[in-house]
């Protein structure tokens, strides 16, 4: 995330927790998020510099004018007056590490070789949320690789509990006796 993303998306975070706006912005961001990663195309021709300015505002306007609330379109037309609008994943980024940080939640990345059941996942996320005293939001990765046991990022650590990395700790062990 570029600086420029980190002060964007955290001014219009601040915006929205003065204005208690945080739930629904977050919301329509990622909605909008969702739609720029689903039409390349789109976002292409919002940040298309031989298309007239206000010709883009105009369609941002059309497309979010009456679905978004006022403060996410306004900080759509500013991001595409300053040419920056490629920035707005970061931005949303920013958004929402600030509200994560503000409700105590926590994103944790779980890898594992085969996807999890739901009953694996509740529990893996009720284990966490014990650990962290914090909300978890879980999010699957599968991984082949991985071959068996969890590989858990949250917050910046990782706790592997995978047969590649046991395997890992292993050779390093071995390595530190041998030498």
């Amino acid at each position: 995330m570029t600086q420029t993303a980190r002060v964007y998306g955290g001014s219009l975070y601040e915006l929205a927790a003065e204005e208690t706006l945080t739930d629904t912005i977050r919301e329509q961001m990622m909605a909008v998020l969702d739609l720029f990663r689903e039409n390349p195309d789109y976002l292409a021709l919002l940040c298309e510099p031989s298309v007239a300015k206000d010709e883009r505002i105009g369609l941002i306007e059309t497309a979010f004018g009456e679905q978004a609330e006022r403060y996410l379109v306004s900080f759509l037309k500013l991001l595409c007056e300053k040419g920056i609008l490629r920035e707005y994943a970061g931005c949303c980024e920013e958004f929402a590490r600030r509200y994560n940080v503000d409700h105590n939640i926590a994103e944790a990345v779980v890898t594992s070789a085969v996807a999890l059941t739901d009953t694996q996942a509740a529990a893996l996320k009720e284990k966490l949320e014990k650990q962290s005293g914090k909300t978890i939001v879980l999010t699957q990765k599968i991984d082949p690789s991985v071959v068996a046991g969890l590989r858990v990022e949250i917050e910046g650590k990782q706790l592997d509990g995978t047969v590649q990395g046991r395997v890992h700790g292993i050779s390093r062990r071995l390595a530190d006796v041998v030498m």
